[in-house]
This record gives structure tokens, sequence and C-alpha cells, in this order.
């Protein structure tokens, strides 16, 4: 039978490698140079899940020499204190010592439970890494047991969301989308592209309206739409910026991943934060142009396979993401990351 456009078969991790690996990293700060991200937790979870913990260790000894030192701290957060720290970058140490603090106290489900709607409109913050982040956290609690490594990662991810916190601009609601690849097609793109991404975010003025649910399922189901929607159009428009296009399918696959563990009610605000997420990295990067692709004869695991001996961090957490999404698009998609991206290893 052809399973070349399968969704691949996830193998659950008993070597004990993701918490080795999460062990590594937790001594080392969420970015580096003072704004890049550092994607190791979330492409290490992705190499584990799809069957390549025998490389994470070699491709975390390649990745180490960018790594910094995790923030010192400089004035404890607490429950009264919160909201004047929140989105001040200066405070990663503190912030990241307060969810440490909160998921050893209580269950990591509550603290996420309260804290999301908080955090929820900064979804774009760090370009959308934070939120990323967590969601490849709350991946590893609701599928294996709630280690110390995996908790203490999601408490990591928390706050750097809460330090990087930045909500979008005001936006105008354009003419309705009838789907989420129309409403990815009628996003504007931003008029000045010459710099980095918040001068590009600082441009956004409206996108389509889409993205509203009356329920909870529906939204999911509008969520996992998007995802397939923005995984797909990446192999029509990836090349318009290879690295920063992936974060519009990864980050609102963050957001699918995250909401088994959340309460109903925030189903439908996280549609519509992901859908703005999406929505702005498109608007900041995509081309004026699509390009033609090719299918590819490959199964999942061997374009997975071939994303993790490639090295790219970026090329890793996408390519994951197309095979949540499965289909041949969807592997066409993953290959053209592997073609476009600079490889690592």
């Amino acid at each position: 039978m052809d399973t070349k456009g399968e969704t691949s078969t996830r193998i659950p991790d008993t070597s004990g490698t993701l918490d080795e690996a999460l062990q590594r990293l937790h001594a080392a700060g969420p970015e580096r140079q003072g704004w890049l991200s550092n994607h190791a937790p979330m492409a290490v979870e992705a190499l584990v899940r799809n069957g390549q913990a025998p490389v994470v260790h070699r491709w975390l000894d390649h990745y180490r020499a960018k790594l910094e030192d995790m923030p010192g701290t400089s004035a404890r957060i607490t429950a009264a204190t919160w909201r004047e720290a929140l989105g001040d970058p200066t405070r990663i140490g503190d912030w990241t010592r307060y969810f440490e603090r909160e998921t050893a106290e209580r269950p990591w489900r509550e603290v996420l439970a309260e804290w999301w709607p908080r955090l929820l409109p900064g979804i774009a913050a760090g370009a959308t890494h934070p939120v990323i982040r967590v969601g490849h956290a709350v991946r590893t609690l609701l599928e294996g047991a709630a280690t110390a490594p995996r908790v203490t990662e999601l408490a990591h991810g928390l706050g750097y969301w809460a330090a990087r916190h930045q909500p979008l601009p005001p936006l105008t609601a354009l003419d309705a989308a009838p789907s989420a690849r129309a409403a990815l097609d009628a996003v504007p793109r931003v008029p000045d592209q010459s710099r980095g991404i918040v001068h590009r975010l600082a441009q956004l003025s409206a996108f389509p309206a889409w993205g509203t649910a009356p329920d909870p399922d529906a939204a999911r189901a509008l969520l996992t739409e998007l995802v397939t929607a923005a995984t797909h159009r990446y192999a029509t428009h990836g090349h318009g910026e290879p690295v920063m296009l992936v974060h519009a399918a990864t980050a609102p696959n963050a957001v699918l991943r995250a909401l088994p563990a959340l309460p109903r009610e925030l189903w439908a605000p996280s549609l519509a934060a992901a859908w703005a997420a999406s929505a702005a990295v498109t608007a900041a990067y995509a081309p004026a142009e699509a390009a033609p692709y090719a299918r590819t004869p490959l199964t999942p695991e061997e374009v997975f396979e071939r994303a993790a001996l490639h090295g790219d961090d970026h090329t890793i957490k996408f390519t994951d993401t197309a095979l949540d999404v499965g289909g041949d698009v969807a592997l066409a998609a993953a290959v053209r990351s592997i073609e476009l991206n600079e490889p690592a290893l």
C-alpha cells in the first residue's frame, strides 16, 4: 500500500533521552544575543517524538555554541506584582523562577489554565517562539509522565512568553473569508519588508475576518484547518522567507497541541489568537507570488529522517508540524523547507 501521504507513526520515548536533553538545556536562557530564540528544547522534543532520539545528544553538542546562560534575577515576581513585569524582556530570569515555583507548588494544568488567557494576547511575541515552546512542552506532558524536566520545560516556556509578551497593534476586520486558506491568501502584506519582525508587525492594520467559532469543538476544527492551510501554503510561498514563514504553521499548531490541556471555554479565544499569529507572520514575510512545488515519493518517516540529517532547528520543527497534518501536500511542504533552509549539520 502507498503510505507516502499518511501521517507518520510517533514513537514513545522510553529511552530517557528527552529528559536528559532538557536537563542539559535548563541552565541556558531562552534567547541569545539579546533576541534570537533558543530553539533547542523544541527541536529535541520533535526529534525524540519522531524516532530520532539516537541523534539528539550529537545535535545538542553541535547546537551548544548557540546557547547562553539563563539571565540572572533582579526582583521576585508575585501575584501582586506580575502585571508590572509582563512584557519586560529584562525580567526573563525573574519570570522563569516565578513559573518554576508555580509549577512546583501546583499542578501544571492549573498553572497553564490560569496563565493561558493572560498570555494569549501576546501570542506573536518573540516571533511566536514562546507559544511554540509551550506547545511542545504541553505535548510531552499530555503524552507521557509529568517528569521534573518536562514540567520545568513548561515553566521555562511560560516564563519566556511572559517576558516577551507584546500584543499586536489594533486591527481592522476586512471582508470575511470562507476558509483558512482563502483567509491566508487575502492577508495584506506589510508595505515595508526591509527590517526585522518588530518593525514589520508594527505595520499591521487589517486582517480578513476569520477564526470565530460558535463552540469549542468548532474552534478546534477550525484551528486544525488553519494549521493545515498554513502548512500547505509553505509549499508555494515558503521561498519568501524560509525561516520565518514556518511560524505561520508552527505557532497555530502549538495552540492546537495545548487545547486538550485547557478548559474548553478557552478554545475559541485560542483559535482567534492563533489566527492572529499566523496572519501576522504571513503579512510580515509572504512573497508577492507563489512558486511551483513537486510532490515527494518519500514516506513521512523518510522525510523526517532527512530533516534530522539536515539539522536546522526550524526545519525540524516545521517537518514535525507537517507530519501532524499528514498527506502529500504537507510532505511536499516539509521537503520544501529542507531545500530552502540552510543545513545546520
